[in-house]
This record gives structure tokens, sequence and C-alpha cells, in this order.
């Protein structure tokens, strides 16, 4: 017997959480029924804090069905810290993370089970092709978000890859050796290496409810990345800082040289404004490495559990 555990973070999803599982259950079925039985499945659904009846849905889930695992968190701790923990409670021989909206379609689930089940890759993962039914503006922004952190980075993410991943269990072994807590998981996929199918769907509509995401938060997100897997800001201070200095130092040159003394009450104004933000700029990308030092030497937990469906039973 093969174990599959299937990884599902859950935040406000009592509208589709009925719907995951009625899919989640036929595609295991499907699977079960034409490889004769020899695979099993755990599911493991991640709580971040829900504020709505998730929680109560996945006690009831996990009453009927045995399959059926849950870690619910004290509070909203993000994606990311809900993909660890549920990579962090997988028992399979392999692990696929997906969202439970639906858009991320379970039905791929045997597909990608092929190509890792082939040796040929170590992870299957889907690609976003198209943005239909996003903003204009913020697809832009995507874009350019992917070719920036590329041209910058050692690290290469492929662009519209999606955290739907069905991974092999030494690959999920070698993203739990990355202790970091500042997490960007679609950098750690890419930087740990591996083999890696890319399937490419479109882009597909929420099943049920409404998303939590928004240009501010997807904005943000992307500076995490930024500085996760790039030192680049930092040089781009440096040079920035350096070509002020030269010309300052030709500004001087030719005062001494030619006689032309710089004059003028505006330019001045100009000058100090200009120079200052400069500087302002350059703390600013200092700081948010350090910050990032200060939240990793702190050594915070990622996320703190609340309860299980083992302690609830007790």
């Amino acid at each position: 017997m093969e174990l599959i555990s299937v990884i599902v973070p859950c935040y406000n999803e009592q509208e589709s959480l009925p719907l995951f599982y009625d899919e989640i259950c036929s595609v295991a079925d499907g699977m079960n029924e034409k490889y004769n039985n020899e695979l099993d499945f755990e599911f493991i659904f991640v709580n971040d804090g829900s504020k709505d009846n998730t929680l109560k849905q996945l006690r009831e889930m996990s009453e009927r069905d045995e399959r059926v695992c849950y870690v619910s968190f004290s509070r909203n701790f993000g994606k990311e810290a809900a993909m660890l923990a549920g990579l962090e409670r997988s028992l399979g021989d392999y692990a696929v993370i997906l969202d439970a909206d639906l858009q991320h379609p379970p039905r791929l689930i045997p597909q990608m089970y092929e190509y890792v089940k082939s040796g040929e890759y170590d992870c299957a993962a889907t690609r976003r092709i198209s943005r239909k039914g996003e903003p204009k503006a913020l697809s832009f922004f995507a874009r350019s978000f992917y070719k920036i952190i590329n041209s910058i980075s050692q690290t290469h993410i492929v662009d519209g890859a999606q955290d739907f991943r069905f991974m092999t269990r030494q690959m999920v072994d070698a993203i739990l050796a990355m202790p970091e807590k500042n997490r960007f998981s679609k950098g750690i996929f890419s930087w740990v290496g591996f083999d890696t199918k890319y399937i490419e769907v479109e882009n597909t509509e929420r099943a049920a409810g409404k998303t939590t995401w928004n240009f501010r938060k997807l904005f943000l997100y992307s500076l995490e990345g930024i500085f996760a897997f790039s030192t680049a800001p930092l040089w781009i201070s440096l040079i920035m800082g350096i070509v002020f200095c030269l010309l300052a130092a030709a500004m001087v040159i030719k005062t001494l040289i030619c006689g032309e003394p710089m004059e003028g009450y505006p330019v001045t104004v100009a000058l100090v404004c200009l120079i200052g933000g400069i500087q302002l700029f350059c703390m600013g990308v200092a700081g948010q490495y350090i910050s990032k030092i200060y939240t990793e030497i702190k050594g915070r937990p990622s996320y703190i559990i609340k309860e299980t469906e083992k302690t609830k039973r007790r």
C-alpha cells in the first residue's frame, strides 16, 4: 500500500468544503479502483484560524471518515504556516497540496500521480497559462513580479506556477529540512531542486465563497519572495550610493576647475530632498533584511495548534 497525503489549507471555507470533500473522495475512490486498492489516502485539513463554521465542518468530517485529519490553529498564521503544518503532519509516501476552493482541480491528482510514479519526475505541479477573471492591473503586476525576481535571483520561479503540487516523500523531507520562519513556498519548491513536471491549466474561479487575497496582500507576499531569495536590493542601494558620490565629486570638480558655482535655492532643496529620499530608501531596504534576521533569531514557532481530531476525540 502506498499512502498519499492530501494537504488542504483552509481559511473561511465553510461554503467550499462540502464541495471539495465530495470531489476529493470521488478522485480517491477512482484511483483506488484503477490501482486495485493499492493506494491509501489521508486528508489533512489545516484550519488557519477561520472565523466561520470551517472547524465545525472538519470535526464532523473527521467523525464520519477516518481518512480525515485536521489541525486547527489558535489564530490565523497565514497560508505558508498552514502548508508547513500539513507537510509536517503528513505520513504519506507522496504529498499533494491544494486549495479547498476548487481553484486547484482535484481531478488532476491522478495525472500528477502518474508523472511522479513513473520515476521520471519528483514533483508534478500546475502552471496557469491564462489569468482570465483577474483585474488587468493585478495580472500586469503578477507577470512583472516573475520577471523581476527571475532577473535578480539565482532561484528560478516559473511564471504562473501554483502551490498545487504532488511531491515524493524525498522532496517533502527536503522542504521540511528548511527551518526558516520567513517562508515563501514558491521559492522553496524551486530552491530544493528535484525534477518537476508542469501541467498547464486555465485560471479557475472559486467554487464558492470569497477570496481573502487582495492587491495589498499579494504585493507584500511578492516582497517577501524578493527579500527571501535575492540580495539584489542591497546591491542596488550600494550602487545608488556610489553613483551619488560620483555625481557629488563631479560637481565639486566642475566648480573648482571651471569656476561655475552652483547657485539657487530651488536647486539646493531639490538635491537635499532627492538625496534624503535615496538614503531613506536604502535604509528601508536594509531594514527589511534586518527585520527578517530579527524574526529568525526570535525563534517563535511558525504556528500554534489549538486542536486536532485526536485531541477532540479524547
